[in-house]
């Protein structure tokens, strides 16, 4: 497995050659691998400037549209919950809790936003549209690391801005935007841990000092880690789904320290992971998220009419074994194994589905989208008869190629040892394949909300192959420019397109289904 996350060998964005026209001894150079590019003030304008402008998309008419000044779809939950928490200071009371099923942290989020500019569609929705605008800085600088590319960066910004999943999710006052957000900014901080471990490592080669032990250096304390693990607790503070992605995270850490502890000559790099990393890893990655989720209920512990805060003294459970255990957290554990019940028997009705339910082996390809919003009895299309619709749909141009995309990321990282597609497809498949473990569950597209910067990253990727290098030759890499330039340009045509149906703008019969391109679309 580490053999798979040691090496990045495309011809665009490969680090230095580590390859025979090296010397095998040259490990300080191994680790460091290519320098990341020197133009950062000019990383950071396109970085701004491309953040700016998804904010501008994000945020225009965000108060639009609303059910007659209500919200629609599944704000219908959170957004009372947020109110209701900024009334109490914090916490739920409503005694109809069985609709209170995920923690409490992204209704802190939409709260803020309700206090900034009140119970409208702009006071829901605001924090929403900032965690989705926050997403594409963090996809340009990921991907600039990633590629060592400012161009591709740049790319990989315009592609999640036009993106139709994440502009809608961005404009909702739903949950999980701030997942996508938070499991983003943790992947992050994880690809930095690794070039600071692949640092650390090189100076230990450059000074002579890496074979003192058969097990390699300590690495002193790792910041970046710690600040993944932080990024995976607040994912936790808004849905159990982080679970996932603290299993998927922590085993990436473990290998990229087990390739790296190997390409700086340690003696023994897994026995050297063991031994030195692994249990800082665990306190990183596991504890502090598990600490930061009981924090998300810091005002549910401080209250006494919170929603179960008092749930084991009311019922008189015996506590058992755990009695050591103080009531407040047993009372929480007791409300999570009620929610747990919930979610779990949240089955499908045979006889009476959801219209828009999907289940997961739709959602790579967003073959069936899901309608937030409808009113056929809207004005200013132009003529008698309008209606206004959201639909949360993947961009065609990025969606529909995501199964060639999975197939070639699989392919450069079991075949070509090619660490950057390991860590994407590690990320998109933790969003991902859960969700087969009960298919009986009832399931949305919006579930796939995180799963969609990994697909961006995964092509930007690819298209670094299509780019090709500048070092073979003006016409090979002028074709590739060519293609690359082409397939941006139809990515923001077809999510222009998709405009008018993922912000709700009035339009005629006849341009509705103009827009519905697949049958499973309606």
């Amino acid at each position: 497995m580490t053999a798979l996350l040691t090496r990045a060998d495309d011809e665009s964005v490969r680090p230095d050659p580590v390859d025979a026209r090296r010397p095998p001894t040259d490990r300080e150079a191994t680790l460091l691998g290519r320098a990341m590019p020197a133009d950062r003030l000019r990383g950071w304008i396109v970085t701004i400037v491309l953040t700016v402008i998804g904010g501008v998309v994000r945020m225009q008419n965000l108060g639009l549209p609303t059910d007659h000044g209500s919200p629609v779809f599944d704000e219908k939950h959170y957004v009372p919950q947020a109110a209701q928490m900024l009334r109490n200071g914090g916490y739920e009371d409503n005694a109809g809790y069985e609709l209170i099923v995920h923690p409490p942290l992204a209704k802190d989020f939409i709260a803020f936003g309700e206090w900034l500019f009140g119970y409208n569609g702009w006071g829901w929705r605001l924090m929403s549209a900032v965690a989705g605008t926050l997403i594409v800085l963090l996809t340009v600088r990921i991907a600039r690391r990633l590629t060592r590319s400012t161009l591709l960066g740049g790319i990989a910004g315009v592609l999640v801005i036009c993106d139709g999943v994440l502009h809608l999710q961005s404009r909702m006052g739903m949950l999980d935007i701030f997942i996508a957000f938070f499991v983003l900014a943790a992947f992050a901080c994880v690809l930095c841990d690794r070039d600071q471990v692949r640092q650390r490592l090189a100076v230990a080669v450059r000074e002579g000092w890496i074979g003192e032990s058969q097990w390699g250096p300590k690495l002193g304390f790792r910041w970046w880690r710690f600040a993944a693990g932080l990024m995976i607790g607040l994912t936790f503070g808004v849905k159990w789904s982080a679970l996932y992605y603290i299993a998927a995270f922590g085993l990436l850490t473990v290998f990229f320290d087990v390739a790296a502890r190997r390409a700086a000559g340690v003696q023994r790099p897994w026995v050297g992971t063991i031994r030195r990393d692994v249990a800082p890893a665990l306190w990183a990655i596991v504890v502090v998220p598990v600490l930061m989720y009981l924090a998300a209920y810091w005002a549910w512990f401080a209250s006494e009419t919170a929603t179960d805060r008092h749930y084991t003294e009311i019922k008189n459970l015996d506590p058992g074994m755990f009695g050591w255990i103080p009531p407040a957290l047993r009372s929480l554990g007791s409300y999570t194994a009620n929610v747990l019940h919930f979610h779990e028997t949240l089955l499908t009705p045979k006889d009476n589905p959801h219209p828009w339910e999907s289940k997961p082996w739709t959602w790579p390809m967003g073959l069936r989208p899901m309608l937030y919003y409808y009113d056929g009895n809207v004005t200013g299309c132009g003529e008698s008869r309008c209606l206004g619709a959201t639909m949360l749909i993947g961009t065609p141009a990025m969606w529909w190629l995501a199964v060639p995309m999975l197939g070639w990321g699989l392919w450069r990282w079991f075949f070509r040892a090619d660490w950057r597609y390991a860590a994407v497809l590690t990320g998109y498949f933790a969003g991902y394949l859960p969700w087969f473990t009960n298919i009986d569950r009832q399931m949305y597209f919006f579930y796939a909300t995180p799963m969609a910067p990994f697909l961006v990253l995964g092509l930007v990727l690819a298209l670094g192959q299509i780019l090709g290098s500048a070092k073979r030759g003006f016409e090979r890499r002028g074709t590739g420019l060519l293609v690359v330039s082409l397939y941006v340009g139809l990515v923001v045509a077809n999510f222009a397109w998709l405009w008018p149906i993922l912000n709700g703008i009035p339009i005629t019969n006849e341009h509705w289904q103009a827009e519905m391109w697949l049958p499973s679309w309606r």
